[in-house]
């Protein structure tokens, strides 16, 4: 495991284009109240790194939070219909407490409001991307936040740091930075006994043995720990270095100084709709494939034929999200299927050369092309 002590971080410092994510529990009381002294010293950091000369987006959890005082609910409420009830309330304290704070240093917020269509569809994802981009041309400086206002349990992102993390992609980021109520992390819960702060990760062996458990305040957020460090994998794979530290700690880490936690890239920036796939889809069925299919697919990194078919699961059409799964039906990757469902059962076991023959030109493609699959970590 790596030293936790760390030199200046060049790749925080090179970073021209910044993505920061913050919590609930960053910017709110314990009784939901937004915290005016929180939000100033967080847009404090964020203007100092606009000074440098690089844009920042700022993903920002809170609308919920900051509904509950004025609606005097004492806790985050467990109904759909509430939550989205305290977020259009809470959204608009949110926005106007930046707005006025981003004001003292001349800068201008746009609100950009998504829900997860809008990461997986690709006209969506393109309008989002446009979106933000227009707003950093015109100085404006972005804040991403889910809907909550209309956004259901189907569609979803489940927590901001999983956002971020696709936003950090969706704008081409160079860094990404997660602020918590926790400086960094730990090899195990520092709130529960004695813990030490990993300064570094470099790969999953550096995770080997850590505990990643919740974190933070009941009632106010809903990540913890484990989604930070998977928003920090989604990151990482796609090249984009991540810093996990506290929002008390904003102003040091975007500056460069050794505080909490590095994730080192682990892999090169890959086509959007990879991303999508890996991370921001919910297969609507299953395909199950041969022992030969899997190794086609998994090792030589080959098209998905039909040849390999064994099974289908699901009521999907042409163009949605599937898994693959092996023989024991665990999941060994994700793809966008060229057929509806009911269309397969008759190609089960069947090479592409006979089913032309026998069905006509239109059969010969591919059940998933290799370019619209990803491989799922195991």
């Amino acid at each position: 495991m790596a030293d936790p002590i760390m030199a200046e971080r060049p790749e925080v410092q090179a970073a021209r284009r910044v993505v920061v994510k913050v919590g609930s529990s960053s910017l709110t009381t314990a009784d939901g109240g937004i915290d005016p002294t929180r939000v100033t010293a967080l847009v404090d950091a964020l203007a100092a790194v606009r000074r440098r000369g690089a844009e920042v987006v700022l993903v920002s959890s809170g609308a919920i939070a900051a509904g509950l005082s004025p609606l005097g609910m004492p806790r985050r409420p467990r109904d759909l219909a509430s939550q989205q009830a305290a977020a259009a309330v809470g959204q608009g304290l949110l926005v106007h407490r930046y707005t006025e704070e981003l004001a003292r240093h001349d800068l201008i917020a746009g609100q950009v409001l998504l829900t997860l269509d809008d990461v997986t569809r690709r006209s969506h994802y393109r309008n989002a991307s446009r979106t933000n981009a227009t707003l950093r041309e015109l100085g404006v400086l972005p804040i991403d936040n889910e809907n909550d206002t209309v956004a259901t349990t189907e569609i979803r992102f489940g927590d901001n740091d999983r956002l971020a993390a696709l936003t950090a992609h969706l704008v081409h980021a160079d860094l990404l930075v997660l602020l918590s109520d926790v400086d960094g992390l730990y090899d195990g819960n520092p709130a529960r006994g004695a813990a030490t702060l990993i300064g570094e990760v470099a790969g999953e062996e550096d995770l080997v043995g850590v505990r990643i458990g919740r974190t933070g305040p009941a009632g106010i957020g809903t990540g913890g720990m484990q989604t930070k460090v998977e928003a920090a994998r989604i990151a990482t794979g796609a090249g984009i270095p991540v810093v996990l530290t506290s929002a008390a700690q904003a102003g040091a880490a975007l500056a460069a100084e050794p505080v909490g936690t590095l994730f080192r890239p682990t892999g090169r920036r890959r086509p959007t709709r990879l991303l999508w796939l890996a991370h921001a889809t919910e297969p609507l069925g299953s395909l199950r494939l041969d022992a030969g299919a899997v190794r086609a697919v998994v090792e030589r990194r080959a098209s998905l034929l039909a040849a390999g078919l064994t099974g289908v699961e699901g009521a999907f059409q042409a163009g949605d999200p599937v898994d693959l799964v092996d023989p024991d039906g665990a999941a060994v990757a994700r793809g966008l299927v060229n057929f509806d469902a009911g269309e397969l059962p008759a190609l089960f076991g069947r090479s592409t050369h006979e089913l032309v023959a026998a069905l006509g030109a239109a059969y010969e493609r591919e059940v998933v092309h290799r370019d619209d699959l990803v491989l799922l970590r195991r």
